[in-house]
């Protein structure tokens, strides 16, 4: 076997036993603690909520472990199985040498992972979500969003890696530059196009008719500064009973968006404060920096794809034996994580950081208190566990640790 093949097990190794570990980890963790409610939360979560909270979450994690050993078996399927050659040659018995025969290529790729998750995201939501009481997909629903998704993909995603084929045969070394300032591009227009074309394919949306909810929210609007197109409610309840809000789009196709299930659990001042916090994450230009990073890494992706592509080793030490740039380019989104995983900590470290500035940006253009009482009833009806693994959280969790969070919020 090729060196670069051995370096590549090892990282697959090693992150898929690390991820594997701090599961283990995590559900011994939520377990030890499973029979006493942290002492800040005892007298708004009572205990069978949150034994509850525990059982789902070492439910979750459990099958995350399934679902992470699938994953590597899967791309050692693809790589060293052959996986990856046997679609190259379907794809060139089909089509002609050119850039329709590799964007078939990435297409079957794409449609065998969808097809070999499908099983995992079944179980997920009506085996642990409906056990649970969350879920309120049909399967009939659960099959359509599906094929939504791949329709949706399709025509946003094809294009792109066509664009992206086009750059590597016309432009030359310099590829990878126009390459990403195209990528850039494309995410940023993706961005203000989801609120008013992509996202009404999944859910219904309907102006807020709570006169004295948009009042109040109207009012913070008003005192932070920040103009919106508009206040809408989606229809969440239809898929499921967590709650949730968020903003989405830029400039004049700006929306503040909550989930029906949100509204139905908070009061009006409560709703204000999660809000305000949302807020934060724009007035503290959040959105703007995370996008910063993220071209910023984008940059360094594509320059070492472009390094990568070039050499032979990069597929024979993979298995393949037919380079092309479509290959490079499935290749590369398989050979990444394992050797990124690592950094991730770094990631969700900078994620937690920023949480807590929305949370003080919201204690002072809000009210602390009803954050935390929003907070905790979020906590409490999505059953999440308020004794998360430390390390496990640093790891994987963007926000941070109840307990944590909440005791900031209190001394504001």
């Amino acid at each position: 076997m090729h060196t670069f093949g051995i370096v590549f097990l090892a990282a697959l190794a090693l992150a898929t036993a690390t991820r594997l570990w701090l599961a283990r980890r995590h559900v011994g963790h939520v377990r030890a603690h499973r029979g006493r409610v942290p002492e800040n939360f005892a007298a708004e979560v009572d205990l069978a909520a949150h034994q509850r909270a525990a059982d789902y979450t070492c439910a979750k994690t459990r099958f995350t472990m399934v679902d992470l050993a699938a994953g590597a078996v899967i791309v050692l399927v693809l790589t060293f199985g052959g996986g990856l050659q046997l679609l190259h040659g379907a794809a060139a018995a089909w089509l002609a040498e050119g850039i329709a025969r590799e964007l078939l290529f990435v297409a079957l790729v794409a449609v065998v992972v969808t097809l070999v998750d499908i099983p995992f995201d079944l179980y997920r939501t009506f085996a642990i979500e409906q056990r649970f009481g969350f879920n309120r997909m049909t399967p009939g629903l659960f099959f359509i969003d599906l094929v939504k998704s791949l329709l949706v993909g399709a025509v946003l995603g094809l294009p792109l890696v066509a664009a992206i084929l086009w750059l590597i045969r016309e432009l030359g070394a310099q590829w990878w530059l126009y390459a990403w300032g195209l990528t850039v591009l494309y995410g940023i227009v993706a961005h203000f196009i989801f609120p008013t074309v992509i996202a009404p394919l999944f859910n219904k949306f309907s102006p807020m008719d709570n006169p004295e909810l948009k009042d109040r929210i109207e009012r913070l609007l008003a005192r932070c500064g920040f103009k919106v197109k508009g206040l809408m409610v989606m229809d969440g309840s239809r898929r499921s009973s967590h709650g949730n809000a968020y903003f989405t789009g830029f400039g004049a196709s700006r929306r503040i968006v909550f989930f029906d299930t949100l509204l139905a659990q908070l009061a009006p001042a409560e709703v204000e404060a999660v809000l305000a916090h949302e807020l934060g994450h724009f007035r503290l230009r959040h959105v703007l920096k995370r996008m910063t990073w993220s071209a910023a890494f984008s940059f360094g992706f594509f320059w070492l794809l472009s390094f990568l592509m070039a050499q032979e080793w990069f597929y024979t030490g993979l298995g393949v034996a037919s380079p092309s740039p479509a290959m490079a380019l499935v290749l590369f989104l398989f050979v990444v994580p394992p050797f990124t995983f690592l950094l991730q900590p770094l990631g969700a470290l900078y994620s937690r950081k920023h949480e807590y500035e929305a949370d003080q940006y919201a204690a002072r253009n809000a009210s602390a208190r009803d954050l935390v009482s929003a907070l905790i009833k979020l906590y409490r009806d999505n059953a999440a566990t308020l004794t998360p693994d430390p390390l496990h959280s640093a790891f994987y969790d963007s926000h941070p640790p109840a307990v944590a969070r909440i005791a900031r919020l209190q001394k504001a």
